[in-house]
């Protein structure tokens, strides 16, 4: 089973969606700890991503999403921009020239990503940021890629992973960002960048699992 350059757009088209419905969630969640700007930020920035979608139709999957994440960079604003547009620039970056990706593919992709953001944006885990939720997906991907499962097992348990990690941001004291103005009162609430990495995910796996 391998990922398609028509299903890495499929992709993106699907997060743009799952972004879009979330909104105003997004917002509410950044308005407890933030600065009330996450979900607008990354719908802006999105649709921004789909308006550039017929130009990218018969590019390679480096060259589609390094055009996300340099969109991103240019349309998004607060943290959400640097930091997603460092993802998508990076995982386009190991994915230069590729029509397709195998599971080790994304594996790589992914942790290439993550480590961009990790760089940017000097957060690790339980820093309550979105690499609470990247880091334990990746884990979960790369044991399922190393214990052969097949590509959508491997997606699944990557999504399950993310949403996990999402809400166990909840108890988190804030160690990066805006919320970390907020101290101990940054508590008890999940974290909205948190969340918006696991939409990508669970978007991916709802569009690759039949790849």
């Amino acid at each position: 089973m391998v990922i398609t350059r028509d299903k890495v757009l499929e992709w993106i088209k699907r997060y743009a969606d799952l972004l879009a419905e979330n909104r105003d969630y997004l917002t509410q969640l950044d308005a407890a700890i933030g600065d009330a700007d996450h979900g607008a930020n990354m719908d802006r920035g999105f649709k921004a991503v789909l308006n550039k979608m017929p130009e990218l139709a018969d590019k390679d999957i480096g060259t589609i999403l390094k055009t996300v994440g340099m969109t991103l960079l240019a349309t998004v604003g607060g943290a959400g921009g640097p930091l997603y547009g460092t993802f998508f620039l990076q995982a386009g970056m190991k994915t230069t020239g590729k029509m397709e990706l195998t599971l080790e593919d994304w594996v790589n992709a992914l942790e290439a990503g993550i480590t961009g953001v990790k760089n940017r944006g000097k957060a690790e885990l339980g820093d309550k940021t979105m690499i609470d939720a990247l880091v334990p997906a990746w884990n979960a991907l790369k044991q399922a890629a190393d214990n052969g499962n097949d590509l959508s097992e491997a997606l699944d348990r990557c999504a399950r992973a993310a949403e996990e990690g999402m809400k166990a941001t909840i108890p988190l004291v804030a160690r990066k960002g805006r919320a970390s103005y907020l101290g101990e009162r940054s508590a008890g609430h999940q974290d909205p960048g948190a969340t918006s990495s696991y939409l990508m995910l669970r978007a991916a796996a709802e569009v690759w699992r039949d790849a």
